[in-house]
């Protein structure tokens, strides 16, 4: 039997409901969701009790096949309505969740779609840190609606308080090496133009920053020990370490930068971008999936945090689960050519030598708070999770805590170097 136990930490306090959900006839869309950060840090996590010992959610083999009988029965119907048991259910895990389950649901041998219904989906159970705040799961599931009715994203078939059914699309998702390719260069950053140019029914400010890592550390200083292996060997590296004086410093300087506010995807790794061999009426050739942190964030933010995943690779099965390379991080000339292909999908027919800098300084300033929000996610995964990066692949799970010490390692690397790249930005 298939285990896996996930660490719940209790409650503090009572849950802090989303201010205002209402119907709004806002361009094409008939849902308005107001997420207005109201400046209060009341834990917002979603668990009934209040200040009880701590408790484990299990999730095994069987659990997963019910929920996957009785989801699709429920949601999909068809040829899944007339299955007599989940043993007839084929199952597989899906690699690629970092912070989800995900698996590959077909209906039986001999069994076909009686009605148009598809035949495979895609399961996705959600991990404690996508299902810790009410806020988080409201708008997860607004964002995911609204891409799939925009034929952006993958179709939904059903939503549940923790998880979905979803589109399984036949695609390969991108290695760290194929993300330099010129061609699919082109292709990220004429997809990251479009999806920046959304108008989406939620919050223009940019709070998904200040409020979700906020949340983060307050969960860290709450909840881990300032002597456990993490901390020891982070104050080690860094002596001055200080999180809440690194957040104000980033925010302030996310501040002073002026740069836009665009609809982000907010982790967009190679294992978020689908490409298919060709596209079809039904599916782009390129699509961009789980949405779960898509926020209004700084577009810089967006830019500086997809190069920085040209150096992980998170399909690993050694130690410690994943793989990292500093110098694959792209040159200022390959980040000046997807910044000419980004701004003209973007509407921007000519440009000047100061656009380009300029998108160059805003990008590489923010890569700053990418590794430091990465690395605060991985401290908190460290307590909670214990999804690895790719379990469909047999191996040691991922080493949440040298994940963590690698993107505060990169932070502070390009922190003391930051300078030197704006002042040889011109050159």
């Amino acid at each position: 039997m298939m285990q896996t136990e996930i660490l719940q930490k209790p409650l503090k306090g009572c849950p802090n409901f989303p201010r205002e959900i209402k119907l709004n006839n806002h361009n094409d869309s008939s849902l308005m969701i107001d997420d207005t950060d109201t400046g209060n840090d009341t834990d917002r996590r979603i668990n009934p009790t209040t200040n009880g010992p701590v408790s484990k959610d299990v999730i095994t083999d069987e659990m997963v096949r019910n929920k996957a009988f009785r989801w699709c029965q429920d949601s999909i119907g068809g040829a899944w309505l007339h299955l007599t048991s989940e043993k007839d259910l084929q199952i597989e895990p899906v690699g690629g969740g970092m912070s989800n389950y995900l698996y590959l649901i077909t209906l039986p041998k001999g069994k076909h779609s009686s009605r148009g219904e598809p035949e495979q989906v895609l399961l996705r159970i959600y991990g404690q840190i996508s299902k810790s705040t009410l806020d988080f799961l409201v708008h997860n599931s607004v964002v995911f609606a609204l891409l799939a009715e925009r034929k952006l994203g993958p179709k939904p078939y059903g939503m549940y308080h923790d998880g979905r059914i979803e589109e399984f699309i036949k695609a390969k998702p991108l290695k760290p090496e194929d993300l330099c390719k010129p061609e699919v260069m082109v292709m990220v950053a004429e997809k990251l133009a479009q999806f920046h140019s959304l108008d989406m029914p939620l919050c223009k400010k940019p709070r998904w920053f200040k409020s979700l890592v906020r949340g983060w550390i307050r969960d860290i200083q709450n909840n881990l020990d300032s002597n456990s292996v993490t901390m020891s060997r982070l104050q080690e590296k860094c002596p001055l370490f200080n999180m809440d004086t690194e957040f104000n410093e980033l925010l302030k300087m996310a501040n002073d930068l002026n740069c836009p506010i665009v609809f982000c995807h907010n982790d967009l790794q190679g294992g978020n971008i689908l490409l298919a061999d060709k596209a079809t009426p039904q599916t782009p050739r390129m699509t961009i999936i789980d949405w779960e942190y898509g926020h209004y964030n700084y577009r810089g933010f967006d830019l500086g945090n997809h190069f920085n995943e040209w150096m992980f690779d998170y399909t690993m099965t050694d130690k410690p689960g994943f793989s990292f390379v500093c110098s694959n991080f792209p040159s200022k000339e390959k980040q000046f050519q997807f910044f000419k292909t980004y701004l003209k999908a973007s509407g921007k027919e000519e440009m000047t030598p100061t656009d380009l800098v300029n998108i160059y300084i805003e990008t590489n300033t923010l890569a700053l708070h990418s590794h430091f929000t990465w690395g605060v996610w991985a401290m908190v995964q460290a307590q909670t999770s214990s999804i690895d990066f790719d379990y469909s692949i047999p191996g040691p799970p991922i080493d949440y805590s040298e994940y963590a010490l690698t993107r505060f390692d990169s932070y502070f690397k390009l922190k003391k170097c930051l300078p030197q790249i704006i002042a040889e930005s011109n050159s």
